[in-house]
């Protein structure tokens, strides 16, 4: 196995002081105000490029925010089961029940009528979006269902309940199971018409209309999260052991590790060129140059704003800017081809941020947080 160069943690020094927090985990209004006047100061002449639209408080911490494929509307599931749809004025248009126990996934078809969520009952429910009924519900084939990936054009839908994969068609009829894994799946996703499922030992690629493992991409470890490149041609995962693997597609037997993280990984995103990764495991954002022969011997753009380790992170679908949160509640904004000055905006709110996601014109970030908060930021 190939290592990479070590990601340098950034010294606590290296940032003003962090907040004291409050015993419900908050930190008062006060000393946060002055922590991001004390983090925006070490910047001359900062133009904030992110604006506050507004925000909205739901029952409690957000799991996951999805947005509508013509970007009108989106959706925010809390872990007690609700989940809450917003036009992106602000206005509730609808509150789904979700899931009696707590709803643990969530995602929009890309054909906009439908919303899929996964639950903590062991169900996989179908809802209507445009009347917000429920239209099916599905068995997981577990207690509980915790993550669930359509394709790109919605026909088929993944869903993994504990060490089960099932595939369903459209209509919601069960069109494979796949034989039992030896572990918890960790994370589902998409490479074109083939399936990805990451769990202890690696990560499995499927052929979706066979049933049968097109490719392994063996690790004695455990992913947490995985992301393919959007060429498809490169896959990333996070680790329990606070690493990165990346794969090349076409090579199953030579990772590329990078370590030196401060914890486990389970922030990763590409961006739209299929060139940059960035990953959280510090309270630096690292950024990842992919380029030719890979990362191989290079070390990360490090990108410092955060006095915590990173817990959201996200590129734009189709253009270079960065987002990203941490548990101080503060989200900012990157231009990392902008080495002088990467930081080209930020936000800050009361409660750590657990949830983000670009609107599919780029204009906008959906933010959830653990006190139940949504809020939209504008970039200008």
């Amino acid at each position: 196995m190939s290592v990479l160069s070590r990601c340098g943690s950034a010294a606590v020094s290296d940032f003003p002081p962090r907040p004291e927090y409050n015993s419900d985990g908050t930190a008062p209004h006060n000393t946060t105000t002055r922590y991001h006047r004390d983090m925006l100061s070490r910047k001359k002449e900062t133009v904030n490029r992110l604006r506050r639209a507004w925000q909205a408080t739901l029952a409690d911490h957000i799991v996951e925010v999805a947005w509508e494929p013509n970007g009108q509307r989106f959706a925010a599931a809390t872990i007690s089961g609700p989940v809450g749809i917003f036009d992106v004025a602000g206005k509730v248009l609808a509150t789904l029940a979700g899931h009696g126990f707590g709803t643990t996934s969530l995602a929009w078809k890309p054909t906009g009528e439908l919303i899929a969520t996964a639950g903590q009952d062991g169900k996989i429910r179908i809802w209507d979006a445009v009347l917000w009924q429920e239209r099916l519900s599905l068995d997981g084939g577990s207690a509980w269902v915790e993550h669930l990936a359509f394709n790109a054009d919605g026909s088929l839908l993944a869903t993994a309940a504990g060490k089960k994969v099932r595939l369903w068609d459209a209509l919601g009829n069960l069109v494979h199971e796949f034989a039992d894994h030896k572990a918890t799946v960790a994370d589902l996703g998409w490479r074109g018409s083939q399936l990805s499922v990451a769990t202890y030992g690696g990560v499995r690629l499927y052929d979706t209309t066979a049933g049968t493992l097109s490719a392994e991409y063996a690790w004695k470890g455990a992913p947490l999260k995985m992301a393919w490149s959007p060429s498809g041609a490169m896959l990333a995962h996070g680790n329990q052991d606070a690493t990165v693997h990346f794969w090349f597609a076409n090579h199953t037997d030579k990772p590329l590790q990078m370590s030196g993280f401060a914890t486990k990984i389970r922030e990763l995103s590409w961006d739209y060129t299929s060139r940059y990764l960035a990953c959280g495991g510090t309270q630096a954002v690292c950024v990842w140059d992919c380029g030719g022969a890979g990362p191989e011997g290079t070390k990360p753009n490090i990108l410092k704003g955060h006095a915590e380790p990173i817990t959201a992170v996200a590129w734009q679908r189709r253009g270079f800017l960065l987002a990203s949160g941490c548990p101080e509640g503060l989200v900012n904004l990157w231009q990392p081809a902008n080495k002088k000055a990467p930081q080209v905006g930020s936000d800050l709110g009361a409660a750590a941020i657990s949830a983000l996601a670009w609107s599919p014109n780029d204009q906008a970030i959906a933010v959830g947080a653990a006190d139940g908060v949504v809020r939209l930021l504008k970039v200008h």
